[in-house]
Formats: structure tokens, C-alpha cells, sequence
């Protein structure tokens, strides 16, 4: 491959490692996602990712619960997520360190922005758990907090989708996919791919966001490759 890109965000929807059961781990699934996150690694790129947890709990839809509590219990979800996903790359021989923004010293690393770095340069793998750490913050806005402290090159947002569209192309045979847009259109259009707190930090420290579509995982190569797929999301010209 020939990598674009040195170091890449790559953020993971817990969606995606469910497979076609929708709820929870399917391990085969996430064999093939850490397959070609392993050839990256192998070609030098420096690799972080943050995972979200709706497979397994959404905060924001369960019901009367106290909404901190709800975070608190979707970051949990983030952490089983990025276990798994270290297991399945250290089967396949990728170096691997999960740090939660959450301290849970037993099971992984506390967050630490340098230590973070020394990691890519060591040239492992590392992935943030846990969200921000603070409740009313989506696994978005963590992504774009992370790529901004690594200074990543880019978001690689691996969807469900191939891109983003002017509206919901499973209802709407006609939705038209956009190849470009800018952080305001996010926001302006009420695009639903990247909460706007995301959108925004984006914006302010000019990360470029890369949307394209999880199910076939070989996207992830092709997208650090420089190929166009998906929706590009970056500065208006």
C-alpha cells in the first residue's frame, strides 16, 4: 500500500463490530476490521482509534435513567469494545495498548496524551476507551479530542454508511451522497453522520474527516491510501 496519511483517528462504530446480529461482539467481524488495521500498522502508519458502545448500551435512549449514570455505563461498553479489539490484534501479531479516560489500571492504560505518542512512535497501535471520560460527550466529539491531542493527519469515521447523504438513503431511494462538504454544512444542514461539538472541534483545529462505509473493512486501507471514497469533510475552498 502507499499510505497518504502518517498518522490517522480512526473511529470505530460499536455498531460495526456487531456484525450482522446487531447486538454485541461478533469476533469475525472484528478479525477482518483488525486484519486491515494490521496492514496499515505493517506499513508504518500510526494508528489510534476510538470505539463507541452503542452494540451494547446507548445513554441517550434509556429512558428515565439518570444521564450520567447512562454515560457512565456507555463508556464501560466503549471499554469491552476496545478489549476486544486489542485481542483480535494482538492474535494477529500487532503490538496494541488500550488506554480508558477512565482509570481502570487492571485491565489497561490510564489515558496519557505523551505516552499515547511514545506508542505510535514505538509503532503500536493505541486505542482510547472510555469515551472523554465525561458524561454528555459523545464517542464522536472523543475522536475528534484525541486526534487533536495526537495531532492526527486526519478522522477516518468507518460508518454504516458510504458517505453522507442529504438525507437518510434507507427511507429515501433519491438521497444524493455528498463527495465534499464543509464543517458548517455538518452543522448547517442538520447532518446527522458527526454531532456538532465534534464538528466544531474539527473545525477549529482543522482536522479533515474521512466517512465511508465499515462493511466492506478493506475501505480502511483505500481510504488511508488516498482513494475517493466516501465523504470528505474539511475546510470550505
Amino acid at each position: 500500500m502507499q499510505p497518504v496519511y502518517k498518522r490517522v483517528l480512526l473511529k470505530l462504530s460499536g455498531e460495526a463490530l456487531a456484525g450482522n446480529g446487531k447486538f454485541g461482539l461478533d469476533f469475525d467481524t472484528v478479525l477482518k476490521i483488525c486484519k486491515e488495521i494490521k496492514v496499515c500498522a505493517d506499513a508504518g502508519v500510526e494508528i489510534g482509534i476510538v470505539v463507541g458502545g452503542g452494540n451494547f448500551w446507548r445513554g441517550r435512549t434509556s429512558g428515565q435513567m439518570d444521564r450520567t449514570r447512562a454515560d457512565h455505563m456507555g463508556m464501560l461498553a466503549t471499554t469491552i469494545n476496545a478489549l476486544a479489539l486489542a485481542d483480535a490484534l494482538e492474535q494477529l501479531d500487532c503490538v496494541v495498548r488500550v488506554q480508558t479516560a477512565i482509570t481502570m489500571n487492571q485491565i489497561a492504560e490510564p489515558y496519557i496524551r505523551n505516552r499515547a505518542v511514545r506508542h505510535f512512535e514505538k509503532g503500536r497501535v493505541v486505542i482510547f476507551a472510555c469515551g472523554t471520560g465525561n458524561p454528555f460527550f459523545s464517542t464522536d466529539t472523543a475522536a475528534a479530542l484525541r486526534a487533536a491531542e495526537i495531532e492526527a493527519d486526519i478522522i477516518l469515521k468507518a460508518s454504516m454508511v458510504d458517505g453522507v447523504y442529504d438525507s437518510d438513503p434507507k427511507t429515501n431511494s433519491r438521497a444524493t451522497r455528498f463527495k465534499s462538504l464543509s464543517y458548517l454544512d455538518l452543522v448547517n444542514r442538520g447532518l446527522k453522520i458527526m454531532d456538532s461539538t465534534a464538528a466544531t472541534l474539527c473545525k477549529d483545529n482543522s482536522i479533515p474527516i474521512l466517512v465511508f462505509n465499515i462493511d466492506d473493512p478493506e475501505n480502511i486501507i483505500r481510504a488511508i491510501n488516498g482513494e475517493e471514497i466516501g465523504t470528505m469533510v474539511k475546510e470550505a475552498n
